[in-house]
């Protein structure tokens, strides 16, 4: 139906993350319409991305420099570190304006797949080297999620440094007739005295 320049854009647009057929179409034609002077400043972006952007060497964080601004902010509390699954993780923690130490990104959770790409063993070194008082682990509510908190768990223990999880229960404005087994049993594990 469509040419095969256009039909190729499509399906590289299809194979990214929640991008669907329909929605990858929409985004090509409204990439066509564009002037030409937009399409290569994209273009040009895109390609910035992959020569500038790295992860940091401290937390693997996105990074333009050796250190993200996370890790290049003095003024963050260095004996605390909340350890994440992705860098997007990061970015919805930050807006809440709450946490003020450092981080470390796994890079994903434990699965029965493959795991020698995750961040485990830089944060072993990690914990070995500072003077922490808590890890923070921020993994996501997912069977892995869970899996990959109680490994990490396991082996701060030992290091003597207080190891603490992200509490689960209700969102604000919610119902709980609509919630779930799991989001119930969260808000009753971790009630809070008022």
């Amino acid at each position: 139906m469509f040419p095969k320049s256009f039909q190729k854009l499509i399906d590289h647009f299809s194979s990214l993350p929640s991008i669907g057929p329909k929605l990858a179409e929409r985004l090509v034609l409204y990439l066509w319409k564009q002037d030409k002077e937009k399409l290569v400043d994209f273009g040009e972006r895109l390609m910035s991305l992959k020569n500038n952007i790295r992860f940091c060497k401290n937390c693997f964080n996105i990074a333009e420099n050796e250190f993200c601004v996370i890790c290049s902010d003095k003024k963050r509390d260095r004996s605390i570190i909340c350890v994440v699954e992705e860098p997007l993780d990061i970015i919805a923690l930050e807006k809440t304006r709450k946490f003020k130490g450092l981080y470390h990104v796994l890079g994903g959770s434990i699965t029965a797949q493959n795991n020698k790409d995750l961040k485990i063993s830089e944060l072993k070194k990690r914990l070995k080297s500072g003077n922490l008082k808590e890890i923070i682990i921020a993994t996501n509510p997912t069977t892995e999620g869970e899996a990959t908190a109680l490994y990490l768990a396991r082996f701060i223990r030992p290091l003597n440094i207080k190891t603490t999880r992200l509490a689960r229960g209700l969102p604000t404005g919610g119902d709980i007739e609509y919630a779930d087994e799991a989001t119930l049993t969260g808000a009753i594990e971790g009630r809070k005295e008022i």
